[in-house]
């Protein structure tokens, strides 16, 4: 009313200045000065010297006329002006008059709101597994609210609601007369409440020169949300802003809209909110952490029964009613809602970064479009998957704490503890920088604070997460012990990721393990070399003796040689056949065929398959001490599976905005890299590791897996020391593949028998299957591999290696030799020397 008041004053001003003469001799004045200067002055300034002159008649005229006129009808005419001067101001307030209001909500911004949502994560059954968020806000429809939520908004909040046009002046009077008797109240309707909710006129459009003058910002705040306000009402019905209404507003909890706030508060959905529920949410809104029932419950319960007396005074309940549920307690179902609860968390961060480049080209946000993101991962698979792993990990933790007790388990080439290992990981911390600022640089300083104990929290398998006293050096100590793991699983047909598990925990490791972490795969590498002999002419039933071999070459100008060796430090000093080398995981059979074919087709075939990672040309690398991630590797083997037609991993199968337009759809296009007699004989090679005797693959005959008509085949890997344990394993309709290692490559079980990819990524692959292959939800992933090539096969293949049962010694010698530290070894098992190809 202050602001009605001040133009009044302004009103009564401009009568009074108006008189008779003034107006007239400020124009005459200004033509005299203008002839005076002898300026030329275009025709329009004439004419619009005529209007001006007939204007300050008639203010004289009226002006006059005014001052004839009775009291009352001065008062009337006074009324009058200052009704039409506010109308023209708020006009020019609107527009933004010369710059001097700031900017105000456009019709077209009313029209078509801007507000921020949630994207959902949607997995192939249809399950939300989880969201991408900057303010957690699922928008819901008029239909999905409870109508008594609705009668205690309007109760409390705006009881004429369905009666003013945005602006209740009768309220507005009634909050003045309470400010008068000391009980200052708001007079916002929901719908001005809706303008600074989802306009934010208090801050994003406040700005202007007048908005730099102290009380005139807070009037013209309050002036562009009373014209929001009306613009709203015109563009859009009572329901239609008690929807929008809902779906703005903070609930505090990181709750923003009614959806979030009815799961976070009540784990339900705003449809059956009752009216205890509903007056606690509303009585909320006052105050999100004064009245916070989680916080607060003393509070928040005092402030629901007044909101629920509010609904006897409107005649909503009766008072009995109203008496009943004061008695009942806030019963809360809490749970805040975080941008990585859910599963697949590593998949979810790992997507984020996925769809970055598709969101600058296309001009969408995945935090806070609304967009539902319908991604490849199953569920069901997925918790599958992460149960393996927990399983699996569980147990090969316990191994490890028990294989090095109480030494520290970070061992250099010689298997020397490494000396200041925890101090330079240290060095690389946040904190370590933070002291070294605030500290100069003081070493003493900064160890103090490094080894001084506090309150902290640490991983543990019996609880997840355990509140203990560390230190800095203390927590990295601890963390540094523990193994990792990464497994997923996807179709080789269509490409399409169905499991995706990055490490053990995403809360204290986040860095994915699966497409980010790149680590040496040994011999599941050697798809590439058998596959690029194959390329080459070779077939899986052809001859290699396993025997001493070196390799000389050249590394930068310098002539080298080296010399590989098996697992066991011994050579067969036999032939045998591709196959079996392969699935016995022979490394200088292999090695023999890279020295053939050379590492540069090798490469080349790697490439093909589906590795992104650049390859280091040289010797050691068909052996797979080149790095790549489990993703590339286990996309590769599902290129061999899938007739030799190669496609991109499949992570989202379309993305539709928040209107249901599908914006983005995946690429399913395949490309043939390899013959499909080359992909038939390399799925051959993989199913030997189950067939040819001392295969690899066949400790999975550990798990249930057999009684499902299905075939199985696969390869292990395990680079040096033990470093990275690998498995790939391989069935008709699914791949799944594991890895298995520490943080940093020093830390490593130290025996094949603990550390070797058959003992400990292996089983990942078998307990996930055995789940997958027993739910009939998944019948579909049961199936042998076809017996006959859909074209005729030129090579020959249906070989298989038999070993007489008494024959236990070799007549063959034996050779030991070493191994260069950084060469990657193989599991493998020596065999009895009489073997039978047929």
């Amino acid at each position: 009313m202050r602001f009605l008041f001040n133009i009044s004053v302004f009103a009564l001003t401009l009568h009074k200045i108006t008189n008779a003469y003034m107006w007239k001799k400020i124009s005459k004045t200004v033509s005299v000065a203008l002839q005076y200067l002898k300026i030329n002055l275009p025709v329009w300034w004439e004419i619009a010297k005529v209007w001006w002159a007939k204007f300050i008649d008639w203010r004289i005229s009226r002006y006059q006329r005014f001052k004839g006129l009775i009291w009352y009808k001065k008062t009337t005419n006074l009324m009058v002006t200052s009704i039409v001067l506010f109308l023209i101001l708020l006009f020019l307030i609107d527009i933004n008059f010369l710059w001097l209001f700031g900017k105000s909500p456009s019709l077209y911004s009313i029209s078509h709101p801007d507000q921020s949502a949630s994207s959902e994560i949607i997995s192939a059954d249809g399950n939300v597994i989880g969201k991408y968020f900057t303010e957690n806000r699922m928008p819901v429809e008029f239909n999905e609210i409870s109508p008594l939520l609705i009668k205690t908004l309007v109760a409390t909040e705006d009881e004429r609601f369905y009666e003013h046009f945005g602006i209740d002046f009768q309220g507005v009077f009634a909050a003045i007369k309470d400010m008068t008797q000391g009980n200052a109240r708001g007079a916002s309707t929901i719908t001005q409440q809706l303008v600074k909710n989802m306009y934010k006129t208090r801050n994003q459009y406040s700005k202007g020169l007048f908005g730099f003058v102290p009380g005139v910002k807070l009037l013209i705040m309050k002036a562009k949300e009373w014209i929001t306000a009306v613009k709203i009402e015109i563009f859009y019905t009572k329901e239609e802003i008690l929807t929008m209404y809902f779906n703005t507003v903070d609930f505090g909890s990181n709750s923003y809209g009614i959806r979030t706030a009815a799961k976070t508060y009540f784990k339900t959905t705003p449809a059956k909110l009752n009216y205890e529920q509903s007056a606690t949410l509303v009585g909320l809104l006052k105050a999100t952490t004064t009245y916070n029932p989680k916080a607060n419950p003393k509070r928040s319960k005092e402030r629901r029964n007044v909101v629920l007396q509010n609904l006897v005074t409107h005649k909503v309940i009766t008072q009995a009613e109203c008496d009943s549920l004061k008695e009942i307690p806030i019963r809360l179902n809490y749970s805040v809602e975080q941008s990585y609860d859910g599963q697949a968390l590593h998949f979810r961060a790992y997507l984020a970064k996925y769809l970055e480049n598709w969101e600058r080209e296309n001009g969408y946000d995945i935090y806070s479009d609304g967009l539902k993101i319908y991604v490849t991962i199953d569920s069901r698979l997925q918790k599958y998957a992460e149960e393996a792993v927990d399983k699996q990990m569980r147990s090969v933790q316990r191994r490890f704490n028990e294989h090095w007790g109480k030494e520290n388990p970070w061992r250099d080439e010689n298997k020397e503890e490494i000396k200041d290992f925890v101090e330079n990981i240290a060095k690389k911390t946040k904190v370590y920088a933070q002291l070294k600022q605030k500290f100069d640089g003081d070493k003493d300083s900064i160890d103090k604070y490094l080894n001084l104990p506090h309150r902290t929290k640490v991983f543990d398998y019996k609880v997840g997460e355990k509140d203990t006293t560390f230190s800095v050096m203390d927590s990295i100590h601890y963390m540094s012990r523990f193994l990792h793991c990464s497994f997923m699983a996807m179709e080789p047909a269509s490409g399409e990721v169905k499991a995706w598990v990055g490490d053990i925990n995403f809360k204290f490791w986040q860095y994915d393990k699966v497409g980010q972490s790149k680590r040496q795969p040994g011999s599941t590498f050697k798809l590439f070399v058998y596959t690029t002999a194959m390329l080459k002419g070779h077939a899986p039933c052809d001859k290699i003796t396993d025997k001493h071999t070196t390799w000389n070459y050249m590394e930068n100008g310098k002539p080298k040689s080296w010399i590989p060796r098996n697992a066991n430090g011994t050579y067969l000093g036999y032939s045998m056949t591709l196959k079996h080398a392969m699935a016995r995981s022979i490394n200088t059979v292999a090695v023999q065929l890279a020295q053939e074919v050379g590492i540069p087709e090798i490469i080349k075939t790697a490439y093909l398959l589906g590795v992104k990672t650049p390859l280091e040309n040289k010797p050691s690398t068909c052996l797979g001490s080149s790095d790549v991630s489990l993703l590339e590797l286990v996309n590769s083997y599902s290129t061999v599976i899938n007739e030799g037609k190669y496609h991109d991993p499949i992570l989202v199968t379309r993305i539709e905005d928040k209107k249901g337009k599908i914006i983005y759809e995946a690429n399913l296009t395949q490309k043939q890299v390899i013959p499909y007699e080359e992909s038939w004989l390399m799925t051959e090679m993989l199913k030997g590791g189950m067939t040819e005797p001392g295969g690899t693959t066949q400790a999975l005959w550990e798990w249930d897996l057999f009684n499902h008509n299905t075939d199985f085949g696969g390869k292990t890997g395990t680079s040096s020391n033990y470093s990275d344990a690998w498995f790939v394993g391989v069935t008709k309709n699914l791949i799944g593949g594991a890895w298995v290692g520490g943080e940093h490559r020093s830390i490593h079980f130290r025996t094949g028998h603990l550390g070797e990819g058959s003992k400990t990524a292996l089983p990942i692959f078998g307990l996930f299957m055995e789940k997958v292959l027993k739910d009939e939800n998944f019948k579909h992933y049961r199936g042998k591999f076809p017996t006959k090539p859909k074209q005729p096969i030129s090579r020959s293949y249906k070989c298989h290696t038999y070993i007489p049962r008494d024959t236990t010694k070799t007549d063959s010698a034996t050779l030991e030799i070493d191994l260069p530290d950084d060469m990657p070894l193989e599991e493998s098992t020596a065999v009895p020397p009489s073997i039978i190809t047929e």
